[in-house]
């Protein structure tokens, strides 16, 4: 994962918003967090082993700053479409910096 602390000097940068959790289908210890755009185009998956919910690092950024060329791309548009509602539902509701 590259983030604004650890981006490289050519990288460009984009943040983005916490649209999804879920557990890992082959190992139900992860729990799989997807970031999106605002535009519900592009995305970021950050993989967690569900032990690390709980203690004093247990909070989950509500958005963080990528690198673009960690970003994949949504294709489908549905999808798009239900990422950029809830990257806007949690813009609304959260300050960029905080944490659930």
């Amino acid at each position: 994962m590259a983030t604004t602390d650890d981006a490289d000097d050519t990288g460009e940068t984009e943040r983005v918003w916490l649209v999804e959790r879920t557990y890992g289908d082959d190992e139900q210890n992860m729990i799989i967090l997807t970031y999106a755009t605002p535009d519900g185009r592009r995305d970021f998956r950050k993989e967690r082993a569900l032990p690390s919910f709980t203690g004093p690092d247990r909070a989950t950024p509500v958005s963080i700053t990528v690198e673009d060329s960690n970003l994949g791309t949504v294709d489908d548009e549905e999808t798009r479409e239900r990422y950029a509602n809830e990257v806007e539902r949690m813009a609304e509701k959260h300050d960029p910096d905080a944490t659930l």
